[in-house]
This record gives C-alpha cells, structure tokens and sequence, in this order.
C-alpha cells in the first residue's frame, strides 16, 4: 500500500472516530450535531425540557430583567428543569424557565430566549 493511501486511510479512520465520539460524549458537538440538537426541544423521560437556546442569554435571579444576574447560557443547546410567570419580555409573553446556568448557578431565563414553538412547553412542569 503506498504512503499516500495510508495517510488517507489514517485521516478517515481518525475522522470517523471522531465523530463516533462526539455522537456518544457529553454536550461538546460538531457543528451539524449543534444544529440537530437545536432542532430538538421537547420534555424528554427526565422531566426536564431539552431544547436550543440563545446563546449568551442571562440567567436571572427573578422571573424579571429587573432582579440580579446569575450568569449566562453560553451553549446553544440546554435542559430546564421548569417554568413559571413573571415579568412581561420581548417574546410576548410571561413565561420564563428554570435551568443550571454554565457557571453551576441557578436561574430564570425568559422565554424568548429559549426555542420553543409554544410556552409553556407542553409536558414540562410548573415552578
């Protein structure tokens, strides 16, 4: 087999293995496996809501852009553990939602910032 093949074959199976990899490792994706998980938002059998959401959006203390910031979302992809009423925002409704935030705090992340074709996210439980 001549150098050349076998660096290729090198590449593919290094490739492949990746990709394996990624399929069954936690959140770290590649990008076309970003966007199918983004895609995905429903309750799954863990009660929580799995769904895409705006990076970089803020996790706050209250159901209000008024009270403190906990910290961010920072993938584009996450878990809520429920949701609850609060203040009115841009989406056009009160509804926000309870999650581990990236730093390991906990907060309420408004509505318009997470991909949910309709809120409250049916089959996810109230606060």
């Amino acid at each position: 087999m001549s150098a050349r093949k076998k660096i290729a074959l090198g590449l593919a199976a290094a490739a492949l293995a990746g990709g394996l990899a990624t399929a069954t490792g936690p959140a770290m994706a590649t990008p076309t496996a970003v966007k199918g998980a983004a895609a995905e938002c429903g309750v799954r059998s863990d009660g929580k809501l799995w769904c895409g959401n705006r990076v970089g959006a803020k996790g706050y203390e209250h159901r209000s852009y008024g009270s403190a910031v906990r910290g961010p979302l920072n993938t584009g992809f996450s878990w809520f553990q429920c949701w609850g009423r609060g203040d009115n925002h841009s989406g056009g409704n009160n509804v926000w939602y309870w999650t581990k935030l990236d730093n390991g705090q906990w907060g309420n992340v408004p509505a318009v910032d997470v991909h949910t074709s309709v809120d409250p996210a049916p089959g996810l439980r109230e606060c």
